[in-house]
């Protein structure tokens, strides 16, 4: 089973783009992040043309997330359990969660986690507070002791060696300690860093910025991971950034993330 992560930055703005990476790729399943769409404008029959049962969790102009998968959904949550009495926060679209039907089920959940920037503000708090209400609902999962997958935008930069100028990320909230500390902790929960498992070379770079020449100077940051329980750990067979699909034309900041378990 390939599971695939990439935030689109706008689903309907780069559909060519999109499209034509999974009629290439074609994932067996994938978490799409920053849709930025509510659920009945994303473009469902364009994926299901292709072959993909689609669920969407979608918010007007910002966040928002999807997943698409080849065979059935099961046992569908959207959102995260639990509050963290942020009003706003509330209504973000950051969380999808299913069972995926096949030989071996797998629990995929697809996050989006907020950026946090600038740090020392709402924003910042915000985004540990939603760092904790995922590790509590990741422990719940890990309980069920079944193959499981938490892949998406971490917006969490874990070690120096993930960014190209770790220095001119020193004032950004995804290399804070209080980030990387509550990345270390879901980690610790038993969770295993794919790429890490299987590479863990420096510069695997998953996002390059828009600004100042990033791309063409290779100035990126490793940001997208998948998490995986000690049973679809031991199931992983390899992670590929497919980071050409940023040379594209119209490209997302992000580039897809493809895991490769056996089941």
């Amino acid at each position: 089973m390939r599971i695939a992560t990439w935030n689109v930055n706008s689903v309907n703005a780069r559909l060519e783009t999109v499209s034509r990476w999974f009629e290439e790729a074609q994932p067996d399943v994938a978490c799409l992040q920053e849709i930025k769409c509510i659920d009945e404008k994303f473009p469902t029959e364009a994926f299901e043309r292709l072959g993909y049962n689609v669920i969407v969790h979608g918010q007007k102009t910002y966040n928002g997330v999807a997943m698409l998968s080849k065979t059935p959904f099961e046992d569908v949550r959207k959102g995260l359990p639990g509050s963290d009495g942020h009003a706003e926060g509330e209504d973000h679209a950051r969380y999808i969660e299913a069972l995926i039907s096949g030989p071996v089920p797998v629990r995929v959940g697809g996050l989006y986690l907020p950026n946090g920037n600038p740090i020392g503000t709402e924003k910042f708090d915000y985004k540990l507070r939603w760092m904790q209400r995922l590790n509590a609902h990741a422990r719940d999962l890990l309980a069920l002791e079944e193959p499981l997958v938490l892949c998406g935008d971490y917006n969490v930069i874990p070690e120096p060696e993930d960014a190209d100028k770790p220095e001119g990320w020193l004032g950004d909230a995804l290399f804070q300690p209080e980030s990387r500390g509550a990345y270390r902790a879901l980690k610790n929960l038993g969770l295993t860093d794919a790429y890490m498992q299987v590479d863990g070379a420096p510069a695997g770079y998953t996002f390059w910025d828009y600004q100042a020449g990033a791309w063409p100077r290779n100035h990126g940051i490793r940001i997208d991971h998948h998490l995986l329980s000690p049973q679809a750990a031991d199931r992983l067979k390899g992670v590929t950034i497919e980071r050409e699909v940023r040379g594209w034309e119209k490209p997302s900041d992000h580039v897809p993330v493809v895991i490769e378990l056996t089941l």
